[in-house]
């Protein structure tokens, strides 16, 4: 029986309608019964630990102040499934948890293996390549590190790009200035960008440019130094222009690549630049590479049973 002394605290960890505990339930294979500010599990002895620290873990956070998403739950679950069970008595045997990233909004923390691991690379390595299905947070982890980088005047700007490739890159038929032309290419990146910065911050740095949205075919002839440079979609990305971007790496910058090599739109025939470039300079010393899989999708849990089942039918 595990008991928690806030009891709004506790009603917010166990969910509206207790989803979260039926979360735990499921991904567990335990039962997990409510009663008031306290939650009796049964289960095997492996299976009511790791119930236990996903609870203890997420109840702390709240203690702390954070806030908890059905998104951390998951997190919370994978993370100790993949730490194992521990039955140490001191807990500096334990594992240690996820990485994360401290953003003046809120902390980031990674919720997969593959998460995590991207988050290291991010914090390690000048050019970083996220490759994997949609919903894994390749783009929105690096949208973090962009804004924890930039918040900490580590660099001064943040540049985002990504191939329109169902424009030809001829984006000069499209009404408005440049930004207005790129943002139905761009929206998924203004999604992070808000959800990770006060919005008052992000307009005022768009309009002085300190967040700079540039398509790819404008970046041809550029420098880009002191900053943080994502190319999204880049699986759309041509061989020629994959080399060109990557040339455009200056001092003191960073270069964050993200793609799905499974949803390229290029002409059939053409070679997409991501694959190519992954596979060129695999074990390039300065350059981290983290794959991603159905298994790290952090939307909706059906995403990812969608995403195994294309899987298993393009493996046949």
């Amino acid at each position: 029986m595990l008991t928690f002394d806030d009891n709004r605290l506790a009603s917010i960890l166990f969910g509206q309608y207790g989803q979260n505990l039926a979360l735990i339930e499921r991904r567990l294979n335990v039962v997990a019964e409510q009663r008031g500010n306290q939650v009796a599990i049964e289960g095997s002895r492996e299976n009511c630990e790791q119930a236990k620290r996903v609870l203890d873990g997420l109840y702390q956070r709240l203690r702390r102040g954070d806030e908890i998403v059905q998104g951390d739950v998951e997190g919370a679950i994978r993370q100790t499934l993949a730490q194992g069970v521990l039955f140490e008595e001191t807990p500096a045997a334990a594992k240690p948890g996820f990485e994360q990233i401290n953003l003046r909004k809120r902390p980031v923390r990674a919720r997969t293996a593959a998460q995590d691991a991207y988050i290291r690379a991010l914090k390690r390595h000048s050019l970083v390549f996220g490759t994997g299905p949609a919903g894994t947070g390749k783009t929105w982890l690096a949208v973090a590190q962009a804004v924890h980088l930039f918040e900490r005047k580590e660099v001064d700007r943040i540049i985002l790009s990504r191939p329109a490739v169902e424009a030809g890159e001829r984006l000069g038929f499209l009404p408005g200035d440049m930004r207005e032309k790129v943002d139905p290419y761009l929206r998924p990146i203004y999604d992070a960008l808000f959800d990770l910065m006060d919005a008052r911050v992000v307009e005022r740095a768009l309009q002085t440019d300190e967040i700079e949205i540039a398509p790819l075919a404008f970046m041809r002839g550029r420098t880009l130094a002191n900053a943080v440079v994502i190319l999204d979609e880049a699986q759309n990305t041509t061989s020629m222009q994959m080399k060109m971007f990557l040339t455009r790496l200056g001092e003191n910058s960073r270069m964050i690549v993200t793609g799905d090599p499974s949803q390229v739109d290029l002409p059939n025939g053409q070679t997409s630049g991501l694959a190519e470039a992954v596979a060129l300079l695999d074990g390039v010393e300065g350059i981290g590479h983290v794959t991603f899989s159905a298994e790290d999708v952090v939307r909706h849990e059906l995403v990812g049973r969608i995403v195994a089942a294309y899987d298993r039918r393009d493996a046949k």
